[in-house]
């Protein structure tokens, strides 16, 4: 009986050196460790562009709606009246800068005397304002709208050759029934540049 206790004995020795070994080895391989958990978090900038209020179409434009009513037939235009209309776009609910430009398309029957101005430009054609109806709303500007008004002349005279003029304001006013176009104005959101 003796020696099987031995063995016991010697065999639960080895087992405790054994184990003893593997925890010293362990703590010579062991690093300190820290984990830090976090989350991303990414927020999408607003968008709003709006013009003359509305986001989809606006109200039509009538450039009979501003001159006395009392010396031609209510709704039309004829040499000598003048007025103007106000294109506004509004960026202020949007986070992110905004491009904007003011194309015009279709113009039918326009009188030939018929001009523009914008911003001490003027033109013979809305087609033409085109190159100044266009710029930048930046997505920290301290005002965020934009209000472009339009100014509208058909000269009562003109300063060319008279005969000639009248002639063609009779012409239109003849043959032309209803002036119009239509106004496409663009919002896109301005590049992010890089830091």
């Amino acid at each position: 009986m003796k020696k099987p206790k031995r063995k016991i004995i010697f065999l639960v020795l080895l087992i405790l050196l054994f184990l003893l070994l593997l925890f010293f080895q362990g703590g010579s391989y062991s690093k300190y460790l820290t984990q830090v958990d976090g989350k991303g978090i990414i927020e999408v900038a607003k968008w709003a562009f709006l013009v003359n209020g509305q986001t989809a179409s606006i109200t039509p434009l009538n450039l009979a709606s501003t001159y006395k009513k009392e010396t031609l037939k209510q709704n039309t235009i004829a040499p000598g009246t003048n007025g103007s209309f106000n294109i506004e776009i509004d960026a202020s609910g949007s986070e992110v800068g905004i491009n904007y430009d003011v194309k015009f398309q279709n113009e039918t029957s326009k009188p030939q005397n018929l001009q523009f101005t914008y911003d001490g430009h003027t033109v013979n054609s809305v087609k033409d304002l085109e190159q100044y109806l266009e710029g930048t709303i930046a997505a920290n500007a301290s005002e965020k709208t934009k209000t472009m008004t339009i100014l509208w002349n058909w000269p009562y005279e003109t300063q060319g050759n008279r005969t000639q003029e009248d002639a063609q304001d009779t012409n239109d006013g003849t043959l032309l029934e209803q002036y119009s176009f239509n106004i496409v104005i663009t919002g896109t959101q301005e590049t992010p540049q890089s830091v």
